[in-house]
């Protein structure tokens, strides 16, 4: 069965271009526009990782980080922050919010992918 990722990113270029590429490699995309509807659509949708855009509208990704880990039924799901703050520290506070890992943007799918590979378990 293929894998479920859900992609909380409000750029809808950046949503199209990164869902495209991912369905490609056989995982099945979902995607969220804003913070809230990231978290209601995990919450319904139970996926198996969550890339998170961090700078999103309605609830940041810092906000949607901390209380999905915070929530017992979704807090084995693995998140990655995606975001174009590349700055010191940034990785530390994307961590800390409780994201798994993280990743900057533009993507480079190679690397995304073995990050997401890494925090799945093997199809």
């Amino acid at each position: 069965m293929p894998q479920t990722l859900l992609l909380i990113e409000d750029n809808e270029m950046n949503r199209d271009m990164l869902s495209r590429r991912l369905a490609r490699k056989g995982y099945v995309v979902e995607q969220a526009v804003d913070g809230q509807a990231g978290l209601d659509m995990t919450a319904a949708l139970k996926p198996d990782l969550v890339l998170l855009d961090m700078s999103l509208p309605v609830k940041d990704g810092w906000t949607v980080a901390a209380e999905l880990k915070a929530n017992e039924s979704l807090a084995d799901i693995p998140i990655i922050a995606l975001t174009a703050h590349a700055m010191d520290g940034d990785r530390q506070r994307a961590l800390e919010a409780g994201c798994d890992d993280y990743d900057t943007k533009p993507v480079d799918l190679k690397r995304l992918l073995g990050k997401i590979q890494a925090l799945l378990p093997a199809a």
